[in-house]
């Protein structure tokens, strides 16, 4: 049984080598930084408002992470989720753990969010069976960026 837990700074090291897997595959655009992962850890550890982050355990191993971050929706009127980061190791995929962290969400945020967004990449089918299944949709719409 996977035990979600919010992120602590003694998950630090198996979070980040995690995290260095996951922005050095086909998920993400571009190199991120260990100062910016380090960041992104430190922001989930210190209790900033606008991010958390999660582990998913199976005894005392860690099986994956997550990170949310949360901002308002003009269009939906309320509190977006947005699913930064979900990774979950390889020897522990296809084992419900996606699904039970979306169901998590959906019971601990059931008052605070009006909306739950993610990206994904179109070659990652198994991902996006997993977020089909949770109820999620494909906008029909392009996401832009301005990187500074």
């Amino acid at each position: 049984m996977i035990k979600i837990e919010k992120m602590e700074q003694k998950d630090t090291r198996i979070v980040l080598s995690m995290m260095q897997v996951f922005y050095n595959s086909p998920a993400v655009l571009h190199q991120v930084s260990q100062e910016v992962l380090k960041c992104d850890i430190e922001a989930c550890v210190n209790d900033n408002p606008y991010i958390e982050g999660f582990v998913f355990k199976e005894k005392e191993n860690v099986a994956g992470y997550a990170m949310i971050a949360k901002s308002f929706s003009t269009e939906f009127g309320g509190v977006c989720i947005w699913i930064e980061d979900i990774y979950i190791q390889p020897e522990y995929r296809d084992k419900g753990i996606g699904t039970q962290f979306f169901q998590y969400l959906e019971e601990n945020f059931r008052e605070k969010a009006v909306l739950f967004k993610l990206e994904v990449e179109r070659s990652n089918t198994q991902a996006i069976t997993v977020y089909k299944k949770c109820g999620y949709q494909e906008l029909p719409y392009m996401e832009m960026i301005k990187e500074r």
